[in-house]
């Protein structure tokens, strides 16, 4: 039976990945060049997929995860209880930040991307709400909130350049609503494309 998957506009032209059928809290990107300079990324639900699905970069994803780790805790939205995290993410999902008593969402996903910037793989922490009334109910959210679609199993997604850079470090807390709040301010794309805020 097909994986399913979900493409984000605009259409993909070509796609790197070994045809290795993939297995099953994070999500890997494995990506390829756009002649816009955007990427095309396959997204993964953990650590698991990316090692089944690529048997030959097991130490690159195992590294990629928790790089991934180590820039969720420094780059996601943070709040001052946790009541203000669950009404955005749910309650299921948020955690206490190892800083400052803050509440933050847990990891949910990760980015693994093939050859950026010289380096060997790219990674970037995912985040999910369990929420029904967020704006990010059940989608793929990144720490300065671009949506990626539907959290699922595997999608497919392109990405644009500028939503590759490395995400600045969060230093101060926002108020309740306040990550979708600033989504729905600055949004210019549609529920089927990238959605965000922040810069």
């Amino acid at each position: 039976m097909k994986r399913s998957q979900q493409v984000i506009k605009p259409r993909l032209r070509k796609s790197w990945r070994p045809a290795v059928p993939s297995v099953t809290v994070a999500a890997i990107v494995l990506v390829s060049g756009c002649s816009d300079n955007g990427k095309e990324m396959n997204i993964y639900a953990n650590v698991t997929d990316c090692v089944d699905d690529n048997p030959g970069y097991s130490s690159e994803c195992r590294a990629a995860y928790q790089d991934a780790v180590d820039d969720a805790a420094s780059t996601a939205p943070k709040y001052n209880s946790q009541d203000d995290c669950a009404s955005e993410f749910g309650y299921e999902n948020c955690v206490r930040a190892p800083q400052n008593n803050w509440f933050m969402p847990a990891m949910a996903g990760f980015m693994f991307g093939q050859a950026i910037n010289n380096r060997s793989y790219y990674h970037q922490p995912m985040f999910s709400s369990s929420y029904p009334g967020s704006r990010y109910y059940g989608d793929w959210v990144s720490s300065d909130g671009y949506s990626y679609g539907r959290k699922s199993k595997y999608s497919k997604v392109y990405v644009p350049k500028d939503h590759l850079k490395q995400k600045p470090a969060v230093t101060k807390t926002i108020s309740r609503g306040g990550f979708g709040s600033k989504v729905a301010a600055k949004s210019s794309w549609s529920r089927s494309s990238s959605k965000g805020w922040g810069g």
